[in-house]
């Protein structure tokens, strides 16, 4: 009794038979090269699986010219099948090449357990774990501040080594460059606050604080807040992605080898770049959320601008806007800080490259929230 399969168009001629003496015989007939596509398992599964059972296999590789990685596979696979079913193997059909790879693979059988299985750990498990990195990176953390305090106090010495031109040109991509994204951001959120209290106050006949509670709001509190979520998102990242890609190519080694302090070239004209642009933008953050208010103070409350421009004018003071400033000079401190040292704890490799952005922005967020709380109950204790 014998079995066929009929070979593959174009590809590879294929022939399983099944003698009378219960012998399978796998037979590659023609020139079968890395091209071709190997028989399916399920077939000869299907040939094993009959009766009368089938007690060798054995191939016929007379015109096997090349094979790849995938033969190999293959081969394995079938001798698994006939592990499964105590079924005989013959490689003697094979090349001599074949059978001494087939060797090597099946010389050392799998350890039982040798394979790491996936472990569901649970929550307090995971909230520990977690802790104790936090601890553990905390010495790191304070390592990368005091670098940061001693290369700005080498600054001020008129010591420290970095390019202008890099300065120039970080001041640049930090200010200039991240103006269409922040005047979007701030004068939606100007309007969207405008909107909301409108809606409110209109019920008491109030509508004219709507101008009081936008530019407080945005002088003291949002102009701010949103300017450094909008660095931490577009400007910490680039910082984290670039000194990562630094540390993957070894550029942050070879200025340590060089003599020249990464903290101060690196970090330090990063760290100015945002102390400076960033209460800038919040200035400019403040103006365009205030002309969002005004714009449905105008549209939605039927205020005149001249009234709307008075009542914010009486509202404001130079000191509203004056620790709206000093929040985002924080701000801006903190995402170089925070861009930076996920750049400087950066693996070696793309993937870190790209965790290290990831976390950045996160921890950058973390710290403006933070940050902001603080500053917030020292402006409340203060009486400004």
């Amino acid at each position: 009794m014998v079995h066929s399969l009929e070979p593959r168009p174009r590809l590879c001629a294929l022939h399983v038979k099944r003698s009378q003496l219960d012998t399978l015989c796998i037979q590659f007939a023609g020139d079968w090269t890395m091209q071709a596509s190997l028989p399916p398992l399920t077939e000869i599964q299907q040939q094993l699986d009959a009766e009368p059972r089938i007690q060798r296999l054995s191939f016929n590789a007379e015109g096997l010219v090349e094979w790849d990685s995938r033969f190999l596979t293959f081969l394995l696979a079938v001798n698994e099948l006939c592990r499964q079913k105590n079924s005989a193997i013959d490689y003697s059909g094979l090349p001599k090449g074949v059978q001494g790879l087939l060797r090597l693979a099946t010389a050392v059988p799998e350890r039982t357990g040798a394979r790491r299985q996936a472990v569901q750990e649970s929550l307090l498990v995971r909230i520990g774990k977690a802790t104790h990195a936090t601890i553990q990176a905390f010495p790191e953390v304070l390592d990368f501040l005091g670098q940061t305090v001693i290369a700005f106090a080498r600054l001020l010495q008129g010591k420290a080594r970095f390019r202008r031109a890099d300065f120039v040109l970080i001041v640049q991509e930090c200010g200039a460059q991240a103006l269409p994204i922040v005047s979007l951001i701030s004068f939606l959120v100007g309007l969207i606050l405008a909107f909301v209290g409108a809606v409110q106050l209109r019920q008491f006949g109030a509508q004219m604080y709507v101008a009081d509670l936008v530019g407080i709001a945005m002088a003291r509190e949002m102009g701010a807040m949103m300017t450094g979520i909008v660095m931490a998102g577009r400007t910490g990242a680039a910082f984290a992605a670039q000194l990562g890609t630094m540390m993957v190519n070894e550029e942050i080694d070879a200025l340590s080898t060089t003599g020249l302090p990464p903290m101060e070239f690196l970090v330090l004209p990063r760290m100015l770049a945002l102390m400076l642009m960033v209460p800038l933008l919040c200035l400019y953050a403040d103006l365009l959320g205030i002309l969002g208010g005004a714009l449905i103070g105008v549209s939605m409350l039927d205020l005149g601008v001249v009234q709307y421009y008075n009542e914010t004018q009486a509202a404001l003071s130079l000191t509203t806007f004056f620790l709206g400033l000093i929040k985002g000079a924080v701000f801006g401190v903190v995402v170089a800080l925070a861009g930076c040292l996920r750049g400087m704890q950066s693996g070696r490799s793309a993937a870190a490259v790209g965790e290290a952005a990831t976390s950045a922005v996160v921890t950058a967020i973390v710290w403006i929230i933070v940050t902001d709380a603080l500053l917030t109950v020292i402006y409340e204790v203060l009486g400004v």
